[in-house]
Order: structure tokens, then C-alpha cells, then sequence
């Protein structure tokens, strides 16, 4: 017998009910966003705008960027305004597109993070037919294939999220709607829609990771061959991808490839892998990113002696 869906919005308890601590996540969360927010847009315009930034790892980067700022707004602004109320509910529609959106993102942000540590091996183990390999066409192909592959990823959830009947509890522990505690409110077993969760992202999650780590291994081996400044160089580059990858994996692994359990620290993981790990991309990228920066130099250069003109 089909159980009928009788609930039309979720409560969601959020972080903290105290009244100061709420004050000051508002204004820590609202900061962290718009860092997250204004320091990817700036490398977005950057890499858009300068000519010396074409090479294909700065393609990665602009999509990368991209899908951080993406992902981070699918969740970021809903909970730093949910944080002054003092309850918080989201209608059944909107919690079902914030399960599409984030997790469209989130697949995105991980296929494009494949993409680079794949440009990263072709870069050092095989330089001379780089060009070749990683032209803008096989790079332009690449994102639409992640693109489509995170549709796809996305599109999986959320028909596993409609198939579940929901005809009483509403409340919710996390500050935003995934599938995992949605699971907890639905009225019929969900043991297998559970092993189909924890095999789509857990595979996505594990492979992915697996595909990294064995690239940046070989990647190392053969820079034992180069040069002390080419090693030093190429050991920089592959240093922000994997610091990069380690902040996105590392949550993204224990959060999706679990059986449905609840931690007294899936909270704070969440709100890293939620506004912290968007916010380390801007960050590495123009700290660590000599090209980067000599380009937003340039730009703003550019931009105030536009405005002197004036």
C-alpha cells in the first residue's frame, strides 16, 4: 500500500537555540559568506578578464570557483537567515531543490577537483604533448561531461527523496534538507533507499578520492626526475590541488559514504564543508598562486588607472 505524503514543510532546528550564541553565528556565518562569496568572484572576473591566465588549469580554476560560490549559496544564505528565527521551516518544495542544487555542486566541485589533478599529471609526467592532450577543446568537453554527470548525480537524490512517503514527523536536526536526515522522517523502511544513497555518493565520494590520491602519487614519483626549481614549482602547484582536495573530501567522505547515523559532530562538519571549504579555494589560489595575483594586480591596476582617466 502507498503511504500518501501528508507534509508540506520541515522544521529545521538548526545549530543552537540560545539567543547570544545565535547573534554570533549570524554575524561569523554572514563574514565567512561573503569572503567566500566575494574572494571567488574576484578570481571568476580575474581568470575571465586576463589573457595570461588561458593555460587550462586556470579553466579548472574558473569552474572550480564556480561551483564553490554555487554550492556555498545553496545553503549558506537560507541558514544565516534562519539563525534569527525562532523557528525555522522550509516548504517541501524548496527543501527538495536544495537537495538538487547542493548536491549538483558539491558532485560538480568534485569532478572539476578529478579534472585538475588530471591536468596536474599531464602537466608534469607528459609536457611535451601537454598541449595536445589538454587542449581547449578535450578541456571544454571534460567540464560538460561533469556537468552532465552532476545532473545526473543530482537528479538520482532527489527521485530517491520523492519516493519516500512522509506522512508525519517534520523536524529536522540539520539547518538545511539532505537526503540523509530525511531518511529519519519517512514512513516506510528505508534500508534500501539507504544502500542506494550510500552507494551513489559513497562511490562518487571513494573513487574520486581514490583517482586523486593515485594521481598525485605517480605525479611525485616522477618529479624525483626533475630538476631542484622545476620540483619546486611543480610540487607548489600540486600542493593547493591536494590541500584543496583533502578540505573537500575529507567531510564529503565521512558525511556521505556512512549508513544513516547521527554524530554530535556532523553539526560543525557540515559547516565547514558547507562555508569553510568554498572559502579555502580563494584563499589558496591567490596566496599560493603567483600567476594569480600578478593578474589581479594588473587588473586592479588597470581599473584605477580607468578610473584616473575619468
Amino acid at each position: 500500500m502507498q503511504l500518501k505524503n501528508n507534509v508540506t514543510e520541515f522544521i529545521l532546528l538548526g545549530l543552537t537555540q540560545d539567543p547570544v550564541r545565535k547573534k554570533i553565528v549570524f554575524v561569523t556565518f554572514l563574514l565567512l559568506y561573503l569572503g567566500t562569496l566575494l574572494g571567488n568572484l574576484l578570481i571568476i572576473i580575474t581568470i575571465k578578464t586576463s589573457s595570461a591566465l588561458g593555460s587550462p588549469v586556470y579553466f579548472f580554476v574558473f569552474h572550480l570557483s564556480l561551483s564553490d560560490t554555487c554550492f556555498s549559496t545553496c545553503r549558506a544564505p537560507r541558514m544565516i537567515a534562519d539563525v534569527l528565527l525562532k523557528n525555522a521551516t522550509i516548504s517541501f518544495n524548496e527543501c527538495m531543490t536544495q537537495v538538487f542544487t547542493s548536491h549538483f555542486f558539491g558532485c560538480l566541485e568534485i569532478f572539476i577537483l578529478v579534472l585538475m589533478a588530471v591536468d596536474c599529471y599531464v602537466a608534469n609526467c607528459k609536457p611535451l604533448h601537454y598541449r595536445t592532450i589538454m587542449s581547449h577543446q578535450v578541456c571544454g568537453v571534460l567540464v560538460a561531461v561533469a556537468w552532465v554527470g552532476s545532473i545526473g548525480h543530482s537528479s538520482a537524490k532527489v527521485f530517491l527523496a520523492l519516493s519516500l512517503p512522509f506522512c508525519g514527523p517534520n523536524v529536522t536536526d540539520p539547518y538545511f534538507c539532505d537526503l540523509q536526515p530525511l531518511l529519519k522522517l519517512a514512513c516506510t523502511d528505508t534500508y534500501v533507499t539507504n544502500l542506494l544513497l550510500v552507494s551513489n555518493s559513497g562511490a562518487i565520494c571513494t573513487v574520486s578520492f581514490v583517482m586523486l590520491m593515485s594521481s598525485y602519487i605517480v605525479v611525485l614519483h616522477y618529479l624525483r626526475n626533475h630538476n631542484t626549481e622545476g620540483r619546486k614549482k611543480a610540487l607548489s602547484t600540486c600542493a593547493s590541488h591536494f590541500i584543496m582536495a583533502i578540505s573537500f573530501f575529507g567531510p564529503c567522505v565521512f558525511m556521505y559514504t556512512r549508513p544513516t547515523t547521527t554524530f554530535s559532530k556532523d553539526k560543525m562538519i557540515a559547516v565547514f564543508y558547507t562555508i569553510g571549504t568554498p572559502l579555502l579555494n580563494p584563499l589558496i589560489y591567490t596566496l599560493r598562486n603567483a600567476g594569480v595575483n600578478n593578474a589581479i594586480k594588473m587588473l586592479w591596476s588597470k581599473k584605477l588607472i580607468s578610473d584616473d582617466k575619468r
